[in-house]
């Protein structure tokens, strides 16, 4: 029987043939390999502070925050304090100060009203530094720097669930601002969608570059501090990716970042994840983790596993 040989044509265009299947082909970011230099350590909801206000307010607290102390939660990195907030109708938090902080409020649902010290009420005008009421898909920032004076009201007849986040500036004595700022829940729903960046003038900003307030990233809030948010609305099966540091020419420590990944509680405990392809690093509502070890411009991978769509919030500090 005569077997025909292949021609050395074929024997030629074979490989080209090979890498090009690859490249049409989509991978499966669920093959891969995890990162094997990172480490990650779970931070369960049932082992955070909790606290309950005059009936008006439940929060939990993943660091030392008021009268929950734990020493070995007191920051990571920059971030400082990570609440996550339930107010009653008709109450809130009254004025009260701060200073040398970046303080932002990531709304869940509901509606929150920030008032402070640098503007009176009905003088309130669109988002930007003159936003004071918000609602799902807002977030609302403040440098506390020299001091300031705020509250956060929620002066509508729901609840409202919200997140409070602190991280420590760069620099003290900065020049109190605030910012506000909406993010599409339709972009939340394709990928990851930057919420803060570092402010693109850096620690030796001038009056000027403050008052232009351009952050790294366009159309972020910027923030005073070596640290990157992203939010995003992941399908149960879906597989979201987080470049850490947003990538390599945003965040000025490159090497051994501090990556926090946190799941607000806003699906009756029905959303889940699963972090790096690990089977078992897998995330509740409430839940967060702790990863150290990577470098900026490392692919994390975030899959959505529960039983309905999970919100996911990184953290991505220096």
């Amino acid at each position: 029987m005569h077997i025909p040989t292949p021609s050395y044509t074929l024997l030629f265009l074979l490989p080209l043939i090979i890498l090009l299947i690859k490249t049409i082909l989509p991978t499966n970011p669920n093959m891969s390999k995890p990162l094997a230099h990172a480490t990650i350590i779970a931070r369960r909801s049932s082992e955070r502070g909790y606290a309950e206000h005059g009936g008006w307010l439940k929060t939990f607290h993943t660091f030392s925050f008021a009268n929950y102390y734990d020493h070995r939660f007191n920051n990571f990195g920059s971030l400082r304090v990570l609440n996550e907030d339930r107010v009653a109708a008709r109450n809130g938090f009254p004025t009260h100060p701060h200073r040398d902080a970046e303080i932002f409020s990531y709304i869940l649902s509901g509606e929150l009203t920030h008032r402070d010290s640098m503007i009176k009420k009905g003088a309130e005008g669109e988002q930007g530094k003159q936003f004071y009421r918000m609602e799902r898909g807002d977030v609302q920032f403040t440098t506390g720097g020299t001091g300031i004076a705020h509250s956060e009201q929620n002066e509508s007849n729901k609840p409202v669930h919200f997140l409070q986040i602190w991280a420590l500036p760069w620099k003290s004595s900065l020049k109190p601002q605030y910012h506000t700022r909406s993010f599409s829940e339709a972009a939340k729903r394709q990928a990851f969608v930057p919420i803060l960046s570092p402010l693109a003038a850096g620690p030796d900003a001038s009056p000027a570059d403050e008052e232009a307030a351009i952050p790294k990233i366009p159309e972020t809030i910027p923030i005073h501090a070596d640290f990157v948010m992203g939010a995003g609305i992941i399908e149960p099966e879906q597989t979201f990716q987080w470049t850490v540091g947003a990538g390599e020419d945003v965040v000025s420590r490159k090497k051994k970042r501090n990556v926090y990944v946190h799941v607000p509680m806003t699906k009756n405990g029905k959303a889940k994840i699963r972090l790096d392809s690990r089977e078992e690093m897998v995330l509740e509502e409430g839940d967060g983790a702790f990863i150290t070890g990577v470098n900026a411009g490392d692919v994390l991978r975030v899959k959505s596993v529960g039983e309905v769509e999970a919100e996911v919030v990184v953290l991505d500090s220096d």
